[in-house]
């Protein structure tokens, strides 16, 4: 009889952790998948200090999660800056003769809804304007701004459906007379 009795306890016992773990593990969803969650990495740009956080002119041009892309002069201009939106940090964009690059792959879910945020400054003023920005989802120019005249950081919303595992997120600008900034890039699965 006790060795029914503790065999019955024990198969309970086994059979409630069983179902336990069967539960959790349901629940999983992928980071891709995941609502509310920022797939974008380093969108804030505080992943790296400053050279000289006393002296904006020496800004450092490692930009860990993201790729620089485009001509070697005008993707030098591509820097962390002491102007950010939030946080101490932002990115200060360039490009004089022609569009430079940054872009990051992130991990995504076929035909599952996203929503990219960037907040955008510009320090360029008329009649000295001449600047061009231009976001881009895997490959496709989905949205293109001309000659951003002086604004404070002011946020952009777009909305994309992935096409596949992975979606680059590439901004591209050309800034001739002074300089675009970026700052709080994200990307968020929707429910």
């Amino acid at each position: 009889m006790k060795f029914t009795k503790k065999l019955s306890i024990l198969v309970c016992s086994f059979t409630a952790a069983f179902l336990h773990t069967a539960v959790i593990t349901n629940t999983y969803k992928s980071t891709a998948q995941a609502e509310g969650q920022d797939l974008i990495i380093n969108g804030g740009f505080e992943s790296d200090p400053l050279v000289d956080p006393n002296d904006a002119t020496t800004s450092n041009p490692a930009i860990t999660g993201w790729i620089k892309s485009g001509d070697v002069l005008d993707t030098s201009i591509i820097k962390i800056s002491n102007f950010p939106k939030t946080g101490n940090q932002g990115l200060s964009l360039g490009g004089f003769q022609d569009v430079s690059y940054i872009s990051q792959t992130i991990p995504t879910v076929k035909n599952q809804y996203y929503k990219l945020t960037y907040y955008l400054a510009s320090t360029e003023e008329a009649p000295d304007l001449n600047n061009k920005f231009q976001v881009l989802i895997d490959g496709k120019k989905v949205d293109v701004k001309k000659d951003v005249a002086f604004q404070d950081y002011t946020q952009y919303t777009l909305y994309f459906k992935a096409k596949g595992a992975l979606t680059e997120i590439k901004f591209g600008s050309k800034a001739q007379f002074a300089f675009l900034y970026l700052d709080d890039v994200s990307v968020q699965a929707l429910p």
